[in-house]
C-alpha cells in the first residue's frame, strides 16, 4: 500500500517542476505568468516569440510525466504504480505547490504519459488531435476532443480497466483545466493557433 503513496508523492514532485517558468527566466524574458494567458505551459511560452523555448517546454513537460511512469514502474515492477505516478505528475503540473497551485493545463504532460504508459491510448488520441488541429488550428478544441475519446477508445482496444479509469480521470481534469477555453469555444471567441491576441 505504501507504494501508492510513494508513487503519488514522487510523481507530484516531478510534475510540479515549472519548466516554462524556469526556461523563460533563464532566457531573460521575465515571468511567463505576466505574458499572454499567464499560463506556464508551452503554448503561452510560444507567445514570447521564442519557438525554441516553447519546444523545450513542450518536451520537458511531456517527459516529466513519462519519467515518473518509467521510474516508479521500473522500481516496483508494477505498471499500475507507474500509472499512479503519471497521474500525480499531471496534477503536479497543473497545481504546483511552488507556484501557489497555479500551473499549466496539462495537455503536454498528458501526452507524455500516454507515450510511456499507454500506446493504445496514444494510438487513439494522437490522430484525433492531429486531424482536428490541421482542420481547425484550435489547440484547445483538438486537445479536448482527443481527451474525451482516449479513455473509451483505449478500453475498446484492450487497455486494462485500471488504466482506462485513470485515463478517464485525467481527461476529466483536462476538461476542468480548460474550462475557460470551453467558454470561449461555446462563444466562438477561442483564438486559433498563430493568431494575435492575449
Amino acid at each position: 500500500m505504501y507504494w501508492y503513496f510513494i508513487a503519488a508523492f514522487a510523481g507530484y514532485l516531478l510534475g510540479s517542476i515549472p519548466f516554462g517558468l524556469l526556461l523563460t527566466r533563464l532566457a531573460g524574458l521575465g515571468d511567463i505568468r505576466q505574458v499572454g494567458s499567464g499560463n506556464i505551459g508551452a503554448t503561452n511560452v510560444l507567445r514570447t516569440g521564442r519557438k525554441d523555448l516553447a519546444f523545450a517546454t513542450l518536451l520537458l513537460d511531456s517527459f516529466k510525466a513519462g519519467l515518473a511512469v518509467l521510474i516508479i514502474a521500473s522500481v516496483t515492477g508494477e505498471r499500475n504504480f507507474g500509472l499512479i505516478a503519471g497521474l500525480f505528475a499531471f496534477i503536479g503540473h497543473c497545481y504546483p505547490i511552488w507556484l501557489g497551485f497555479k500551473g499549466g493545463k496539462g495537455v503536454a504532460t498528458y501526452a507524455g504519459l500516454l507515450v510511456f504508459a499507454s500506446p493504445l491510448a496514444l494510438a487513439v488520441g494522437a490522430p484525433i488531435w492531429l486531424i482536428l488541429f490541421a482542420l481547425t488550428r484550435i489547440s484547445s478544441l483538438s486537445a479536448l476532443t482527443a481527451a474525451a475519446c482516449v479513455p473509451i477508445g483505449a478500453y475498446l482496444l484492450g487497455e486494462t480497466q485500471f488504466a482506462s479509469l485513470l485515463l478517464l480521470g485525467l481527461s476529466v481534469l483536462v476538461f476542468w483545466t480548460h474550462r475557460e477555453n470551453i467558454k470561449r469555444l461555446l462563444k466562438g471567441t477561442e483564438p486559433k493557433f498563430g493568431s494575435k491576441g492575449k
